[in-house]
């Protein structure tokens, strides 16, 4: 199964410095076997949004989008999401943000992201922050596989 991750940061995609969330969502995503080339690092808005339709255009079963859900004025991750789902998964965005509020990280519940279906993809939004994708990437290990399926009418 073949898996993209899209990175939403103006300043990672300028050059001004590296993004490091995206390869630990890779490494994640290729340990539970999904075939998963390098991030791409976009800036956000509408750019993150083009990326994601190229994902799902391209076959990509999951997307897993990092950064852009907070609250300043250029986070627009969800706003670029929300009309390329065909159906809304509000549980798994639920449990990312719990996550972070039960390791002590009241910012979480600021979390903005979306997670849901657009054709035969699953579509995630993470937050930009190392530790936000650490939580967020706990939650999804024990479930993304069977949800990938789950889309496309896999019995369980």
């Amino acid at each position: 199964m073949r898996a993209v991750v899209v990175v939403a940061s103006n300043r990672a995609a300028a050059g001004v410095y590296e993004d490091t969330t995206g390869p630990l969502i890779v490494d994640a995503l290729r340990d539970l076997g999904f075939e998963v080339g390098d991030p791409v690092v976009c800036a956000d808005g509408d750019p993150v949004g083009t990326a994601i339709s190229a994902a799902v255009a391209e076959g990509a079963r999951v997307v897993l989008t990092t950064g852009g859900t907070g609250l300043t004025p250029t986070d627009l991750t969800p706003e670029v999401t929300r009309p390329l789902l065909d159906r809304e998964v509000p549980g798994l965005a639920e449990a990312i943000r719990a996550a972070g509020i039960a390791k002590g990280v009241p910012t979480a519940a600021l979390s903005r992201g979306l997670a849901g279906v657009s054709g035969d993809c699953l579509v995630v939004n993470l937050p930009g922050s190392r530790g936000g994708v650490k939580d967020a990437l706990e939650v999804l290990r024990p479930v993304v596989v069977h949800a990938v399926e789950q889309v496309r009418g896999s019995d369980h």
